[in-house]
């Protein structure tokens, strides 16, 4: 292998791929990124065999070949360089030439075969989203989903399209944001599959980079893939049926709040600072023209404060985790939020009062 690139176009790429490396691997090969120099391409790759990352750019190649180079030594290295050029070459074997105008490096490396075989999707569903309109999604959604490995279902996106509608939800059980989405393109749909909700976190922050207006996710048995501006991310999806949360959703609302978000959020937090020690536990009472956030008297004291409001049914009280009203609120992009209750023992519902695309469902708590 024998090629020269851009120092920024390979220091981007190493950030990026970097992400699917994990510390932790007992497997030394795992630890590092996969050079290939192929066409007039550099492609990089890495994997902590749950996901896999790979992205390329325009490089020239004098020589075709491959090897793997530890990940932390090479992007340490590189992003260090000045020159605006950098010619990588592979030297007695297994060993990576770094050379520029004013330094030569060589950096140990393991042989690309023993680097794992990305799986190849076998006859995969093939389909095209928005880019920033999943970005705001996953924003949306992905902070409820679970992080207890006891129901693995519960730690994943649920993915479901069917015609020209999209549908993102996440739950960890005792919370459930829900996102719906019309699709510009017919692509006549009928799909489902859950996402791991590290990998949504992975897509993301790619799509939060990119310029491409869509993206492209390919389906397979067990494995997803989403390609966009030459970079792919491949992950295993989760097996499994996810909760049919429709059920809780409630079909009648007997009292709706309005409320300013930053009003609030800011009596949420007053009260917050008292209920950390009583398991975030706070005291939500619909009044007349206001909502009163309380906590019960805890070792470090009690707190009360009123949220003007406007009011449409009956006043009624409830309980609920204050972090995860905050939680929600943080995710919701609006000025007012509305809050929808039909008795104590009921799911609260929160929405944006300017879009009916959104919902979050939180679980009250026994008092």
């Amino acid at each position: 292998m024998k090629l020269s690139c851009a120092q920024a176009d390979f220091t981007s790429a190493l950030a990026l791929v970097n992400r699917a490396v994990s510390p932790n691997n007992t497997l030394p090969v795992l630890n590092n990124i996969l050079l290939k120099a192929e066409g007039k391409k550099l492609f990089l790759s890495a994997t902590n065999l749950e996901i896999a990352i790979s992205a390329s750019f325009d490089a020239e190649v004098e020589n075709e070949g491959t090897l793997t180079v530890p990940a932390k030594v090479l992007s340490s290295y590189i992003a260090l360089i000045n020159d605006k050029e950098v010619n990588l070459s592979v030297v007695g074997g297994n060993t990576l030439l770094v050379q520029t105008k004013g330094s030569r490096t060589n950096v140990k490396g393991i042989a690309s075969e023993e680097f794992p075989l990305l799986p190849k999707l076998d006859k995969p569903d093939v389909f095209h989203f928005p880019t920033k309109m999943i970005l705001a999604a996953l924003d949306q959604v992905a902070f409820a989903a679970s992080t207890n490995i006891s129901r693995p279902v519960l730690t994943g996106l649920f993915w479901q399209l069917v015609g020209q509608t999209m549908k993102l939800a996440a739950t960890d059980s005792y919370r459930l944001s829900e996102k719906t989405m019309t699709l510009t393109k017919d692509q006549n749909l009928d799909i489902s599959f859950i996402v791991p909700s590290k990998t949504a976190q992975e897509l993301a922050k790619i799509l939060s980079m990119t310029t491409a207006e869509e993206f492209e996710v390919r389906v397979g048995k067990g494995q997803v893939l989403f390609v966009v501006d030459g970079i792919e991310l491949m992950s295993r999806l989760i097996e499994g049926n996810f909760p049919d949360y429709e059920k809780i959703l409630p079909k009648e609302t007997k009292t709706k709040v309005s409320l300013f978000t930053e009003e609030f959020v800011l009596g949420l937090k007053k009260v917050s600072v008292i209920v950390r020690e009583n398991n975030n536990n706070v005291r939500i009472k619909v009044q007349n023209d206001s909502l009163q956030i309380s906590s019960d008297e805890t070792q470090v004291g009690q707190g009360v404060t009123d949220v003007p409001a406007s009011v449409t049914g009956d006043g009624m009280e409830t309980a609920l985790n204050v972090q995860y009203l905050l939680d929600v609120l943080s995710h919701l992009n609006d000025k007012e939020v509305h809050l929808s209750l039909n008795d104590g023992l009921s799911p609260v519902m929160v929405t944006p009062a300017s879009s009916a695309d959104y919902l979050h469902i939180i679980m009250p708590l026994k008092v």
